[in-house]
């Protein structure tokens, strides 16, 4: 008997974060709960309840309970109940697959867009359920090619996927449901470690005469590893753990594989291997060691440090030869010293570069497991979604290239900048915030976006607006556009106007009169429509008024220098301050007979004039030229 065992079986990335967290949360809190079974694998949610961890199912499971710490679970909860158990005093430790949450997140984001939800999965499925309620419970959960047909015709739609579908089934599903719709958006949010898992089956399925399959019975990913596999092979067992088959009906194969879900733990596998081990040893050896053990180019394998020289670094790696790092292959700083960095009876990580160098080593490197230690951080960035530092490091067609710890990246033209960017040349050399927006680890591919940081820093300081800001209040802004009608002012995220009528405490042709574009300003709050997204703002508020300065800095009898602003039949207007202007009757230009203004007087023209009345209630002032001339005659005869 022949044993295979599947390249990607047993825990995925979620469900391995979610134990490990659920584990280090009991040496924490003294009472914890599990909403729902942690995973779909009944041996480890024995395992966790034997540590004491308690499994609820409902909201109703968690009243009258003493308060604690509440697990949620790798499927993910709806919105609603995560904010019920919130009320109820529990602590959350959110333990949903960053997968699961990213398709939360893309469901609440459309939804709130005014798309029509359309998630393509089981309905009854627990991360479906989940899924569902981050958009108000108002998806449309398809599962068949004849729930697809049967959809309405609606103007805009979002299509997400239960992450552990069938990637097939996904895809043809999406293509009816695409054409159900004036607008549809498709994300593919199936995870990778279930595309592995289900492309590797399909692999192995063809090769042996029977399938193993382990994993819990509830488990959807399992269910779809052992459809894939009868796709391919007629013997296919689906079992929680080996103790369910008789090895009897095993014998009968010359070559059988061994696959499992992804909430089935490394234990169940191994003691399948041991059971089968016990019933034909010498077989079951060399099927261990043909599938454990095999060294591969592309291996990242522990060693221990043998001796070290200036040139290289030699490591007994456990193989039938040992492994050679030369020089270059030690670290991304071509100028280190290899006795700098390591010393006889470390114990490194390597990574396989070839099986013989030609003189029966294995040819090692230390500088590769460096770079994919540097990708796997960047794949734990993009499934936290976390901000990244790129340094541009030049311009090519369709937008930048720029490199995080010496991987390159690409930011589409698209993604630089929530404002549209004419010349790129002055991002080179630049260090940018960014957002991972596409990652693929196989095929090297990381697409970044800074325009996300952007936008989220706007969102932030919008909503951090909207909470703070009222009416009457005075805050700073900068002028970001002027039109004819008045000047929009950015005040922290959103943009409020200042009409040309509440620029100045007097008449204005046109904004530019008094303000211009990147100019910081003082403004007052007028009123607020949040609805509407629309700021009212002042700036002659911020002012004292013309009349106020007016009263408080002359009084009758006061000579002060004016211009005239008008010209009327009876008399001129004179602006004593901006604001204030002030009547000049013809009969008091001058001593001499006038018989209109015009006759000896222009706009423009400066003239001193004497106030001779201050009416303070109606704001009125009138002025005299001739007591001015008449006082400068009598000085002159004296």
């Amino acid at each position: 008997m022949e044993v295979i065992i599947s390249k990607n079986a047993g825990f995925c990335f979620g469900v391995e974060r979610a134990i490990n967290t659920a584990l280090k949360t009991i040496e924490n809190e003294e009472i914890v709960y599990s909403y729902g079974p942690l995973v779909h694998n009944q041996q480890v949610v024995d395992y966790l309840e034997d540590k004491g961890i308690i499994t609820v199912d409902s909201i109703e499971g968690l009243m009258g309970k003493d308060t604690g710490a509440v697990i949620i679970r790798s499927h993910g909860l709806p919105k609603h109940t995560i904010e019920e158990i919130e009320k109820l005093g529990f602590k959350i430790v959110d333990c949903t697959c960053p997968f699961v949450k990213s398709v939360h997140n893309k469901v609440s984001e459309y939804s709130s867009k005014g798309y029509n939800i359309i998630i393509v999965g089981d309905k009854d499925h627990p991360e479906v359920i989940g899924i569902n309620g981050w958009c108000d419970n108002q998806a449309y959960i398809v599962n068949t090619i004849e729930d697809a047909k049967n959809l309405d015709f609606m103007d805009k739609i979002c299509i997400v996927s239960q992450t552990t579908n069938n990637i097939d089934k996904f895809t043809e599903i999406s293509k009816i449901v695409e054409e159900k719709a004036n607008e549809a958006i498709i994300f593919n949010t199936i995870c990778n470690a279930t595309r592995l898992r289900q492309e590797s089956v399909a692999e192995l399925a063809k090769q042996v005469d029977a399938m193993i399959v382990l994993g819990g019975n509830n488990s959807s990913n399992t269910k779809k590893l052992a459809d894939i596999s009868r796709i391919y092979n007629d013997n296919v067992y689906l079992l929680e753990s080996i103790s369910e088959i008789s090895l009897q009906e095993l014998n009968k194969f010359n070559k059988i594989g061994i696959t499992a879900g992804a909430s089935t733990p490394d234990w169940i596998i191994k003691e399948a291997v041991r059971v089968m081990e016990n019933f034909n040893k010498d077989e079951m050896m060399e099927a261990i060691d043909s599938s454990f053990k095999r060294i591969n180019r592309g291996d990242v394998l522990k060693g221990t440090v043998l001796y070290v020289t200036n040139n290289e670094v030699m490591v007994n790696i456990n193989y039938k030869s040992d492994g050679i790092i030369q020089k270059e292959e030690l670290s991304k700083d071509s100028n280190v010293n290899p006795k700098d960095i390591f010393k006889v009876g470390d114990e490194i990580d390597v990574y396989v570069l070839k099986l013989d160098d030609g003189e029966g080593n294995v040819v090692l490197s230390t500088k590769r497991v460096e770079y994919l230690k540097d990708w796997e951080k960047l794949e734990d960035k993009f499934k936290n979604d976390e901000i990244v530092e790129a340094k541009v490091k030049n311009v090519v067609k369709g937008g930048l290239i720029a490199s995080i710890n010496g991987i390159n990246g690409f930011i589409p033209a698209s993604q630089i900048s929530v404002k549209f960017v004419k010349d790129l040349n002055q991002f080179v050399g630049k260090i940018l915030k960014c957002k991972i927006i596409d990652f693929d680890v196989e095929k090297k591919k990381l697409i970044l976006s800074s325009k996300a940081v952007e936008k989220e820093e706007k969102d932030k300081k919008k909503k951090d607006l909207w909470e703070n800001i009222h009416e009457n209040d005075i805050i700073k802004g900068r002028v970001q556009r002027i039109t004819d009608f008045g000047a929009f002012v950015d005040v922290g995220g959103v943009d409020g106007l200042i009409h040309i009528s509440d620029m100045a405490w007097y008449r204005i042709k046109h904004p530019s009169e008094v303000l211009k574009e990147g100019q910081e300003v003082e403004v007052k709050v007028l009123s607020i429509d949040q609805e509407k997204g629309k700021i009212s703002l002042g700036l002659k508020q911020t002012l004292q008024e013309p009349w106020e300065e007016f009263i408080q800095n002359y009084k009758v009898g006061d000579v002060i220098e004016g211009e005239i602003v008008n010209l009327l039949d009876f008399g001129a207007f004179v602006r004593l301050i901006n604001g204030v202007d002030g009547l000049l009757h013809v009969s008091q230009i001058s001593n001499d007979h006038i018989e209109k203004p015009s006759d000896v007087l222009k706009i423009g023209d400066k003239i001193k004039v004497e106030i001779v009345d201050i009416d303070e209630e109606n704001k009125k002032v009138n002025l005299s030229h001739k007591n001015v001339e008449n006082n400068i005659n009598n000085s002159s005869e004296e």
